[in-house]
Formats: C-alpha cells, structure tokens, sequence
C-alpha cells in the first residue's frame, strides 16, 4: 500500500544543541535505511521548511504506524498521512 505522507519537524529551541544533532543522526540513518529496503520510496524537503513530503510501500496501516513512531524526531513532528492508489490513467507500471 502507498501512503503519502507530510511530516512538519518541530524541535524544540531549549533542546540542547548536542542532543539534537544525536536526534537528527539517527532519523538520517533509519529514513535511508528505511529507503535502501523500499519502504521509503521517496522523500522531498520543502522548500524553506524543515518538512517533507514522503511515498511509503508498507503492508499496511499498521507496518506504516510503525515506521513512523519509530522515527527518532517522531514526538517533534505533525505527521498528515494520506492514502494512495494507481490512477486508471498512469503509464508507469511501477507505481501500484
């Protein structure tokens, strides 16, 4: 199942600054671990913000909660997800 997801990062300013880059480390290797298996397929930063727009390939609803809860930024962000499915007029046969 394909979910489109819109993650809106919020870190807090008295986070302490060193806590922070170990936080941002770790949602980095997990998203491209995330990524490199498939289930990540695609991720764009908004311009200006520090936001992005995501496809995930998941299972299922569960597999996608799961991922997300697991992202180390996760209690620092507003998550909107939005379920996706082919379009009857797609020429790409590697989108369903």
């Amino acid at each position: 199942m394909l979910f489109h997801v819109f993650m809106d990062v919020r870190i807090p300013h008295d986070l302490p600054a060193d806590e922070a880059a170990e936080i941002i480390a770790r949602e980095r290797a997990y998203s491209q671990d995330l990524q490199r298996s498939g289930k990540w397929r695609h991720i764009w930063r908004i311009a200006g913000q520090y936001a992005n727009y995501s496809v995930f390939d998941v299972r299922d609803n569960a597999e996608l909660h799961e991922i997300l809860s697991g992202l180390p930024l996760f209690r620092f962000m507003k998550i909107e997800v939005t379920p996706l499915l082919r379009h009857p007029s797609s020429i790409r046969d590697d989108d369903a």
